[in-house]
């Protein structure tokens, strides 16, 4: 099995390239956002490979972070979600933006891939909301909440809100949801009283 390929890039498309490594050239199927990062490297890249052996076929997939690869493979692990799928999911989404959209619910930013419909991406976001903490992420998503996604104003509160939620026994998307609903209708900076009315979201009180 390949693991790991590095040489040069003599040959892309949207989503594919020719490596050639020894004077072998690799066809390798891509995310367009690993395309991207390739891109600006020059000379020699390694990527991590997925080898995926069909009864017709063999075909090699490339990623440029273990974080891709590893999301790579668990978006497979969701009913009808195959390899062309989960490409397709990462050529929108980055790891990050991936764990951000399953654990506040949001098809939409899933379904915004190329073959993925309402159903399979609500299918996705459902399935693997208790499975996210498998997803190894650059920004540590649903662990750290950042002045980019809750506001400059709530980052410590609403970070200190999610530990307690998940300490109190609920899963890492309902806090996150709730957390997200209680930084959108108040701007205290009072540990309590958010804490209050993120539970008010999920529908319990202290």
């Amino acid at each position: 099995m390949i693991a790991r390929l590095t040489g040069q890039i003599v040959e892309q498309n949207a989503n594919q390239l020719i490596m050639d490594v020894h004077g072998v050239g690799y066809l390798i199927s891509v995310s367009s956002l690993s395309l991207n990062q390739i891109q600006s490297v020059s000379g020699n890249i390694t990527l991590l490979i997925e080898m995926i052996i069909r009864e017709d076929s063999m075909t090699l997939f490339g990623f440029y972070t273990s974080e891709e690869k590893a999301a790579f493979t668990l978006l497979q692990s969701v009913q009808g979600v195959g390899a062309k799928a989960a490409i397709s999911i990462l050529s929108v989404l980055t790891p990050d933006s991936l764990k951000q959209a399953i654990l506040s619910s949001d098809k939409a930013m899933v379904s915004r891939a190329d073959g993925v419909g309402p159903k399979l991406a609500q299918r996705i976001v459902n399935e693997l909301a208790e499975k996210v903490g498998k997803l190894a992420t650059s920004s540590g998503v649903g662990e750290t909440i950042s002045a980019s996604n809750m506001g400059a104003n709530h980052t410590g509160v609403a970070q200190d809100a999610l530990s307690a939620l998940i300490n109190l026994g609920y899963s890492q998307s309902e806090a996150w949801s709730a957390v997200q609903k209680a930084t959108s209708n108040s701007d205290t900076q009072e540990l309590g009283v958010f804490l209050n009315l993120a539970l008010k979201e999920i529908g319990q009180k202290l």
